[in-house]
C-alpha cells in the first residue's frame, strides 16, 4: 500500500518536473482553442481516464460500463466510444466536455469496436453471444445484427467500408461480411485463436493473427475471390497476438508474445522478411508516421523497444510501467503513450530523444487508449 501511494505521488509530481527542465520547442505550438487528450479505459475499475496532453496532467476519470474494453475516437466527431465488456453497453463521450453523453445496448460481452471513416456506423464484436452490433451514431442505436463465429473479437471495416472482417477466437475462424448487405460472405476456418486484424489501405486483403498458433492468415477480400479467400498461411513466432501495420501499408509487425520477437511481413508479396528480438513479451506495437521506427511495448521486461525498420535492429530499450501493454501516439507524434497495466498508469515518452518524459495516474488495469484533437468552435 506505501508503495503504491508513493508512486501514485511521485506519477502526480513528475510533470511538473519534467515540465521545469524541458525545453518549449520539444512540443507543439498550440492554437489557444486547440484541445486533445487521451483517454485511457481501465478495465478493472469501470472508469475511464481523460489525459491532458497539451498540459500533461489528468483531466478527470469518467465512470461507465463495468470491465471496460475496446475504445476509439471518431475521425468526424468530438466523440469516443468504449466498450464494456461487463455490462453489455456502449459509452459514448463527447470529447468537447469529456461527458459521458449516451449509452448504447449492445450483446454479451462486446470486446472491441471500430467505427467507419465517416463516422456514422460502429461496428462491435460481441464475444459472448457470437454476434456483431451494427450501431447508427446518429440514432444512438443498434440497427443490425450480424451472426459470426464464436467468440469473435476483432471486427475491423475495411478503409473503402465495403467489407468487415472479424475474428473468432473460439472457433478459429475468420468470417468476412459484405459491409453494404451485411451478409456474410465467407467463413475460413484454420485460424487457431483468431485475434488481431489488419488491413492495407487498398482493402484487398486482411491479415488476422492466430494467437494459438505461429501463424498469420491472409485472405483475399476481392468479392471475385469469395469462393477461395485464403491467399497463404505465413509462419511467424509463437502466439502472434498484435498486428502493427505502416502508415505506407507496406509492411505489417507482428509481436510474437512467447517468441520475444517482431515478424516482418510485406503486404504485397505476403512474404516474411525474417524474426527480430525485442523484449521479453511484446504485445502491443505502433509505428512512426514516417515509417521508420517501430516501439514495441514489452509486458514482461517493463520496457519499451524502439526498432529501426530500415536497419533492422534495436535501437534502445526504454524503462516504462510494470506491464506495458495498449501503446498509441499523440495526434503530432511528439509523445509516446504506453498503459501499464500492472501499475495503473500511462507512460510518456518523448519521441524526439526516445526517453521517458513523465508519467501520469490512470486507474486499475488500463488496457486500450484512444487520443482525439480538435479545434473548439472560436
Amino acid at each position: 500500500m506505501r508503495l503504491r501511494h508513493a508512486r501514485l505521488l511521485l506519477a502526480a509530481a513528475t510533470p511538473l518536473l519534467a515540465l521545469a527542465g524541458c525545453r518549449r520547442h520539444d512540443f507543439p505550438d498550440y492554437a489557444k482553442n486547440y484541445r486533445e487528450y487521451a483517454y485511457v479505459a481501465n478495465g478493472g475499475d469501470a472508469t475511464v481516464t481523460v489525459l491532458d496532453l497539451i498540459n500533461l496532467r489528468q483531466d478527470r476519470v469518467l465512470r461507465v460500463g463495468s470491465s471496460p474494453a475496446g475504445i476509439t475516437a471518431s475521425r468526424t466527431r468530438n466523440e469516443v466510444y468504449v466498450v464494456n465488456s461487463g455490462s453489455d453497453s456502449v459509452s459514448v463521450i463527447n470529447a468537447e466536455t469529456n461527458a459521458v453523453v449516451a449509452t448504447i445496448p449492445v450483446h454479451r460481452k462486446p470486446y472491441f469496436i471500430d467505427v467507419d471513416a465517416d463516422g456514422k456506423l460502429a461496428y462491435v464484436a460481441n464475444s459472448g453471444s457470437n454476434n456483431v452490433s451494427v450501431i447508427d451514431l446518429n440514432k444512438r442505436r443498434e440497427i443490425a445484427t450480424i451472426g459470426v463465429g464464436e467468440g469473435p473479437g476483432i471486427a475491423r471495416i475495411s478503409p473503402d467500408e465495403s467489407t468487415l472482417v472479424v475474428s473468432n477466437r473460439r472457433s478459429g475462424s475468420v468470417s468476412i461480411i459484405d459491409a453494404h448487405s451485411r451478409k456474410l460472405r465467407n467463413v475460413i476456418p484454420g485460424c487457431p485463436g483468431a485475434t488481431d486484424i489488419a488491413i492495407p489501405p487498398d482493402s484487398q486483403k486482411a491479415f488476422i493473427a492466430c494467437s494459438d498458433t505461429h501463424q498469420v492468415m491472409v485472405v483475399s477480400l476481392d468479392p471475385i475471390s469469395a469462393g477461395n479467400p485464403l491467399i497463404a498461411t505465413l509462419n511467424v513466432g509463437d502466439v502472434p497476438v498484435h498486428l502493427a501495420l505502416k502508415p505506407d501499408g507496406g509492411e505489417i509487425f507482428v509481436s510474437n508474445f512467447a517468441s520475444n520477437t517482431v515478424s516482418e511481413i510485406s503486404t504485397s508479396t505476403n512474404e516474411v522478411g525474417g524474426a527480430h528480438p525485442v523484449g521479453t513479451h511484446p504485445s502491443s506495437s505502433v509505428v512512426s508516421a514516417d515509417n521508420a521506427l517501430l516501439y514495441v511495448s514489452n509486458f514482461a521486461a517493463d520496457t519499451v523497444g524502439v526498432y529501426a525498420i530500415d536497419d533492422g535492429k534495436l535501437r534502445s530499450s526504454i524503462h516504462v510501467g510494470a506491464s506495458p501493454d495498449a501503446i498509441a501516439f499523440s495526434s503530432e507524434g511528439h509523445l509516446l503513450l504506453v498503459a501499464d497495466a500492472k501499475s495503473g498508469d500511462v507512460s510518456v515518452v518523448r519521441v524526439a530523444d526516445n526517453s521517458l518524459f513523465t508519467m501520469m495516474p490512470s486507474g486499475a488495469s488500463p488496457n486500450s487508449i484512444a487520443v482525439k484533437a480538435f479545434n473548439l468552435p472560436n
